[in-house]
């Protein structure tokens, strides 16, 4: 194995953390890819699932599928059961005070839109401000802009410096008595960044600001509690998590949620209808039209079980340490160039090489087993600041390891020697 010059607690991270235990509950990672070990190094995109996870899903289709909240029969009663607690574990894991605050949705992007449109259409109107920062994901862009676009309000943009981090003066002198909603990643997808949350949710208060914070890369890397962090309303996915695709979760204050209307009509998101008025339900279920993603629902919850076992805090640190032995093995490379530096960062390594199109480079590293993302990383604002047309990103998770560091070290010397 290599070794680069990183702290030395990192040594104590890696040796108190049992991966070899945690990757053999992902039976994903033991193959090869074009007879390489695979290194998964794509987990913002998406993370692998554990067994545990895979098999509550096989379960469910297998022993007990049923619509949720309209049958009596036996497994309709186990459907709705295991689904409404998983419900009340995701509360659990990020804080929440009910699991009655816990809105399911396909995801962070159908989560944001849900606020912008059932919470911003009655709340924003002319003249009022939406302020974002430059580092935003697009789906906590476009649907600001949709809004702003809707009810006349302006979007306005805090900035970033070139280290990507964002620049707190500049942000609080953009406060002021128009700004509305403030809508912030807790963690960049592109860059890492961690955003000083905390800090952030409190001077948008000041201001009398509604906070929406993104935080899809958030949960999967580091314990969150939406109560301690104060956040108006918190969105994160499933399959960023341990989880299935086509699940997410907004989190929400109660008053907030009890003062929206419904974001789509349909079944179960009512009490009675008729031809001449309709009776919401309550909150969560409200803003749950149709037949949810029941499995999605229930595949969550176990992921909460199976991240919560393996411990949180644990993950960080671990991550953290692997972070930094990354940082340091691409810091070697002549000519690469690290696209996000900021002091405080999560599990995101964005790179460019020099004279290299991370389309060109990126097959290269596929036949060597690693699997990064290249692109725009639906964060186009990030690139132009950063004068780049794309970046390549490898991105970590708690069942990487050094060694998967070291075999995209060596990939990334193969494509310079290929492509230079």
């Amino acid at each position: 194995m290599m070794e680069y010059d990183v702290p030395t607690q990192a040594d104590n991270a890696i040796l108190t953390f049992d991966v070899v235990n945690v990757r053999a509950a992902f039976p994903i990672l033991h193959q090869q890819v074009h007879g390489k070990p695979l290194a998964y190094l794509d987990s913002a995109a998406t993370s692998q699932k554990p067994t545990c996870v895979i098999e509550a899903i096989d379960d469910y289709y297998r022993r007990y599928n049923s619509n949720v909240h309209r049958g009596v029969h036996k497994l309709a009663e186990e459907a709705t059961h295991e689904y409404e607690q998983a419900r009340v574990k995701i509360a659990r894991f990020i804080g929440s005070p009910s699991h009655t605050q816990i809105v399911y949705t396909r995801g962070t992007t159908e989560s944001i839109n849900l606020v912008a449109s059932a919470w911003g259409d009655a709340n924003v109107g002319e003249g009022d401000e939406v302020l974002v920062t430059h580092m935003e994901h697009h789906s906590n862009i476009v649907p600001w802009q949709m809004l702003c676009k809707r009810t006349g309000a302006t979007l306005v943009v805090a900035p970033i410096d070139k280290t990507g981090t964002l620049v707190m003066d500049a942000f609080e002198r953009q406060l002021t008595e128009r700004t509305k909603v403030v809508a912030v990643a807790h963690v960049s997808n592109a860059l890492g960044t961690i955003n000083p949350i905390e800090r952030i949710i409190e001077l948008a208060h000041g201001v009398g600001a509604v906070v929406v914070v993104d935080g899809a890369q958030a949960v999967p890397h580091m314990q969150v509690n939406v109560e301690a962090l104060d956040a108006d309303f918190y969105a994160f996915s499933g399959h960023k998590m341990c989880g299935p695709t086509g699940i997410g979760v907004l989190y929400g204050k109660a008053d907030r949620l009890e003062a929206m209307g419904p974001y789509q009509g349909g079944g179960d998101m009512i009490k009675s209808v008729t031809f001449k008025h309709t009776e919401y339900n309550d909150v969560p279920y409200r803003f749950e039209a149709g037949t949810p993603n029941i499995v999605g629902g229930i595949g969550l919850g176990v992921a909460v079980d199976y991240l919560t076992g393996v411990g949180m805090d644990k993950i960080a640190a671990y991550e953290h340490e692997l972070l930094e032995y990354g940082t340091a093995a691409l810091q070697q490379i002549d000519g690469l160039r690290l696209i996000g530096t900021a002091d405080r960062k999560a599990g995101v390594l964005s790179f460019v090489l020099d004279g290299i199109h991370p389309y060109d480079m990126a097959p290269i590293l596929d036949r060597q087993g690693v699997a990064v993302r290249t692109g725009h990383h639906c964060a186009q604002p990030v690139m132009d600041f950063f004068g780049v047309p794309a970046t390549a990103r490898a991105s970590l998770a708690f069942y990487n390891t050094r060694a998967e560091i070291d075999q995209l070290f060596v990939a990334l010397k193969k494509a310079k020697e290929m492509l230079a």
